[in-house]
């Protein structure tokens, strides 16, 4: 991330207990992300006034970003409508960040945020190794010198502190206990054994204060010196040391994926790593450029489908929907054909798959009402438009919405997917999306935007 701050910034909060007691304090959002259509949810207090904090990101796979300066609402209301992030990384503490000053970044700007549907990351970056020669030297950072007995027992005192002072940070912006903090220890020489052997130490130390605390221990670093480091403990010197719940690699190299030649695949998975695949490079999203690096995530349980609660009984995803006609035989597809149309107000008669003289005039006033010519013949582009039916929100790669069931089914019966509609916005889906936009000539971005669905309710 190389964000390093030439000055000695001041702290909002340093105690463990003020960071505990601001958890009380810290806004309630929203658990569903909003729509497209509609504006982001403001955060809302409870009767009693008492307020409980957020936690973040969840279970989630999928891409995010992370700048410096935490950007403006604008911007990030752009990005969520127009890009494919759905994460995106904060720098809330630590001595050394270039960004100390935050004009933006606020316990509402948070709450906003997550009500929209954003996951955070929460970057905290503080001291750093002693051979680090990049970043201006300060007096708290690792201390190389052991004690005679073979410790480092200044390195230890230091990593308890900063969580401390992490936590209490974090808990000042609304981001609350069971949320994942990210230590940012900037690349170095593994091989300077006392550099190595107290960012180790203070690393130890700072996961078991930060997990005390109640948050999930995140650490970032450059894949061949932080990241080797911890997994070289936790292959060579298991239980030696205290390592972080989840790892954040940084390794440049163009590929979205959580992998790196530099561990073994085995190391924390599943769910406990992302990836920092490309470093700073401006992208415009929505009329919005940003200066960015880009993240792969896929953390907690990954992104898991919710239940639509639709249509009991019956099946309604499919890989093909075939024209019907008057003679069509029974089928299943009349049958979801009969449930959509009774969802929208067209069809009140059995759901039992004959495409029978009422099943045809309910699918008759469906098309009049969505400006078809009625026909007795239900075409590929009838079942797009009825199978997209809805409110147009936004979706994207790790998207979890009942929406997705909606999307991935009009993307198969426009031709655009053959795939099984799980909920989860996963790879396939996002290819799908992209073909789909490639084929109409609009904006390919792999989202599921205002535009994209508009064509899709349009039969297109």
């Amino acid at each position: 991330m190389r964000r390093a701050r030439p000055t000695r910034p001041r702290t909002l909060l340093r105690t463990a207990g003020a960071a505990l007691a601001l958890l009380l304090t810290a806004p309630l959002v929203a658990s569903t992300p909003a729509t497209a259509d509609e504006p982001a949810p403001q955060p809302r207090k409870l009767a009693s006034q008492r307020q409980v904090a957020l936690a973040t990101p969840g279970d989630f796979t999928g891409y995010g970003f992370d700048q410096c300066v935490a950007p403006a609402q604008s911007a990030m209301d752009a990005w969520w409508k127009k890009s494919p992030f759905t994460a995106v990384g904060i720098y809330i503490s630590g001595d050394s960040r270039a960004c100390r000053t935050q004009p933006n970044l606020s316990p509402t700007w948070v709450a906003t945020q997550v009500a929209r549907g954003w996951r955070l990351l929460p970057i905290a970056l503080g001291p750093q190794a002693s051979c680090q020669p990049r970043f201006p030297r300060y007096k708290d950072d690792f201390k190389i010198s052991p004690s005679p007995a073979g410790g480092y027992a200044a390195a230890a005192a230091q990593g308890a502190a900063e969580a401390d002072k992490n936590a209490a940070d974090a808990a000042a912006y609304g981001i609350g206990a069971g949320s994942t903090i990210w230590y940012d220890l900037e690349g170095f020489n593994l091989g300077d054994t006392h550099c190595r052997e107290s960012a180790l130490v203070f690393t130890s130390a700072w996961v078991t204060r930060i997990k005390a605390l109640g948050y999930t221990a995140g650490f970032y670093s450059s894949a061949s010196s932080g990241i080797k480091m911890l997994d070289d403990a936790r292959r060579l010197r298991p239980g030696q040391f205290a390592l972080p719940d989840r790892i954040w690699i940084a390794r440049w190299d163009g590929a979205a994926n959580t992998s790196t030649t530099y561990i073994p695949e085995d190391g924390w998975r599943p769910g406990g790593r992302m990836k920092q695949y490309l470093g700073g490079h401006n992208e415009t999203w929505g009329g919005v450029t940003i200066n960015i690096d880009s993240n792969f995530i896929d953390l907690g349980a990954g992104s898991q489908p919710r239940p639509e609660g639709r249509c009991p009984g019956t099946r309604l995803g499919y890989w093909k929907y075939p024209a019907l006609s008057p003679g069509s035989a029974k089928s299943t597809r009349v049958k979801v054909l009969q449930c959509l149309l009774t969802e929208q107000g067209t069809y009140s008669g059995p759901v039992d798959g004959s495409y029978d003289a009422a099943t045809i005039a309910g699918a008759r006033a469906w098309q009049a009402a969505r400006k078809f010519t009625p026909s007795d013949t239900f075409t590929k582009r009838h079942w797009t438009a009825l199978l997209a039916a809805g409110s147009r929100t936004t979706l994207k790669r790790g998207s979890n919405d009942p929406a997705v069931h909606r999307l991935q089914r009009a993307l198969n019966a426009a031709g655009a997917g053959r795939f099984r509609a799980t909920g989860v916005f996963d790879a396939k889906t996002e290819a799908a999306v992209r073909t789909y936009q490639s084929r109409l000539r609009i904006g390919v971005s792999g989202v599921a935007t205002r535009q994209t669905w508009n064509k899709l309710q349009q039969g297109r």
